[in-house]
């Protein structure tokens, strides 16, 4: 007779392992699930699923299947998905080149030039909602951003403008949900079930899985038991009944990076800047990329082949790179290369002087979040919260992909270097930085933006130059100009950079109420609507500043007012240009150093 011990044992004992075996290899997974005309969504948490994307373009390379991808940014080896017509357009929010400074691409320029790419721009906070709406089955998403944009108007079939919501004043976009046919995305482990862990910062997150018609193709580093799951349940973002298949893929985000925050015993492996470099020079000469997709795409036609050409030395450098503290040895070796004594350039004045701007902004105001944009912007941002905390002003700054409150650690000023993630007082997500601490009714959050252009209205353009000239696109820049309180913007002082008005409005003008050039600054004070001169980079006073103020003027695009008085901002602070050569020792943002 059965005791109770054993009833409940063989009635209550949870299995090891458990579910439906979906394991299967990258061609199996795309030969299964991937069918020409599908729309296709890539995931970007803070990794991309380009093994299975490899595979993708192998098996339809030279076949014209009629994709649309939807994608947060075209960027990487999303490249030989252009150069080889694999789509018929893209829904995204950045086309270019990331590293190592972001700026436009020559084989988008010439596809979006000859009518080969189509392309429907979105900021990165709508993108996420638009899927989130996909994944609640919802009629519409509400939202601040896109308001007095161009994309507002390009996007009119997916995007209303509401007058009176709920008794808000101000009016509110409306956006159309965005269902994908099906979802690749990269994860930590996997059970055999599909029951996927990821890490945080979790990027756009996981709406798109959930919204996708025909489910999820999932690429992992390795597969584990459920037992293990359980044991991590609070990491696991997509269950399996979501999933179709798993695929285990080592380094399966490469040539992004994957962070382990959290759980120690998985090894992480940073971005790959080398091979973007590289990548980002084959893509001038389209002989030249056409080389490097075969090397690197067509011709390893197994993971294990790629790692082999990728070698054992470059992989452990990688993996070595990712720890929190290899900063150290990495800025000891670069100081020594570092001319400490040169006078600033005058990009390091523009970032200089963005960064006392903003110290002083937050300061009279009150602001409490910085969110750190691209390039100078973003080393302006960490400047600035080194001297609010140096002032005792409390203040966190932020990254829009999920950072929140981390210290800037020297030698990589790339802004979602994998050295910042353990000094993060929160890793989260688009939705939350973007939506939340940057939107949110109490967030006292001063933004600053980079631009293309930037008009007499504090109007951004970093999307498209007359002529069909293409940027890059807003990613998170209008988000945070139609949504934080306040928004900076730096951009060098050129007159095409400066014009009266600009093509194409990426990110509206009315909460911008600085900008910083590398020649003075730019204000709208309480009750103007357009910028005037406030104060002029460096000391001068009599007849230099009069011909200072006429050159300015010569570069602007629009009749300058001047304003009264005129303040000369000192920039040849020797702590924030020490430390501003800290942050950026190979000089990838500051440019050159000054021979004369």
């Amino acid at each position: 007779m059965e005791t109770l011990d054993d009833s409940l044992e063989r009635w209550f004992q949870i299995p090891p392992i458990e579910g439906e075996d979906k394991v299967c290899s990258a061609s199996e997974a795309i030969e299964r699930h991937i069918r020409p005309g599908m729309s296709i969504h890539i995931a970007a948490t803070h990794s991309r699923a380009y093994g299975l994307l490899y595979e993708l373009i192998r098996k339809f390379w030279g076949k014209d299947p009629g994709f649309e991808f939807i994608t947060m940014g075209v960027t990487g080896p999303c490249v030989a998905l252009v150069h080889g017509g694999l789509g018929r357009s893209y829904q995204t929010t950045f086309i270019g080149d990331p590293y190592p400074t972001p700026g436009p691409n020559p084989i988008y320029q010439e596809a979006f030039r000859t009518q080969k790419l189509f392309l429907r721009h979105w900021s990165i906070l709508t993108f996420t909602l638009r899927l989130k709406a996909g994944a609640m089955d919802m009629a519409g998403y509400p939202t601040r951003s896109l308001l007095g944009s161009t994309m507002e108007k390009e996007n009119a079939e997916d995007f209303r403008v509401v007058e009176d919501f709920f008794g808000d004043e101000r009016p509110t976009g409306v956006l159309r949900p965005l269902n994908p046919d099906i979802s690749l995305i990269h994860g930590w482990v996997s059970d055999r079930n599909g029951n996927v862990l990821f890490t945080p910062p979790y990027g756009e997150g996981f709406y798109g899985a959930m919204a996708s018609r025909e489910g999820t193709v999932v690429s992992v580093e390795r597969i584990v038991s459920t037992d293990f799951i359980r044991r991590h349940n609070n990491l696991i973002k997509i269950p399996g009944s979501l999933v179709r298949c798993v695929v285990p893929i080592a380094m399966g985000s490469h040539p992004s990076g994957l962070s382990s925050q959290g759980i120690p015993e998985m090894e992480s492996y940073a971005d790959d800047y080398d091979f973007l470099e590289d990548m980002r020079k084959a893509s001038r000469d389209p002989e030249r990329l056409d080389a490097w997709i075969r090397h690197w795409i067509l011709a390893p036609e197994t993971r294990s082949a790629y790692a082999g050409r990728l070698g054992k030395d470059r992989i452990g450098f990688l993996k070595g790179k990712a720890r929190g503290d290899s900063w150290y040895a990495d800025i000891l070796e670069l100081a020594a290369q570092v001319d400490w004594k040169a006078p600033p350039n005058a990009q390091e004045k523009m970032i200089m002087a963005a960064a006392k701007m903003m110290a002083r902004r937050c300061l009279e105001n009150g602001y409490r979040h910085l969110l750190a944009g691209v390039g100078a912007a973003n080393l302006a941002s960490w400047l600035a919260l080194r001297r609010l905390k140096e002032s005792g002003h409390d203040a966190e700054v932020m990254a829009e992909i999920g950072f929140y409150g981390y210290a800037p650690r020297p030698a990589d000023p790339f802004i979602f270097n994998y050295r910042n993630m353990p000094t993060c007082k929160m890793l989260s997500d688009v939705e939350t930085i973007m939506g939340q601490f940057v939107s949110g009714s109490d967030s006292r959050t001063l933004g600053a933006i980079g631009a293309g252009q930037v008009d007499r209205w504090g109007r951004v353009n970093s999307t498209l130059m007359e002529g069909d000239i293409l940027l890059v696109g807003s990613g998170g820049a209008n988000d945070v100009a139609s949504g934080a309180e306040e928004t900076l913007v730096v951009c060098p002082q050129e007159k095409y950079r400066f014009p009266q008005d600009v093509h194409y409005v990426t990110s509206p003008g009315e909460n911008v109420r600085t900008v910083v050039s590398d020649m003075g600054v730019f204000q709208k004070e309480r009750g103007r609507q357009t910028l005037r001169l406030t104060a002029v980079l460096g000391t001068f006073s009599g007849n230099e500043l009069d011909e200072r103020v006429r050159e300015i003027k010569q570069r602007c695009g629009w009749d300058l007012e001047v304003g009264e008085p005129l303040e000369t901002l000192a920039v040849d602070d020797a702590e924030f240009l020490e430390m501003l050569r800290l942050y950026d020792p190979k000089r990838q943002f500051l440019g050159k150093i000054r021979t004369h």
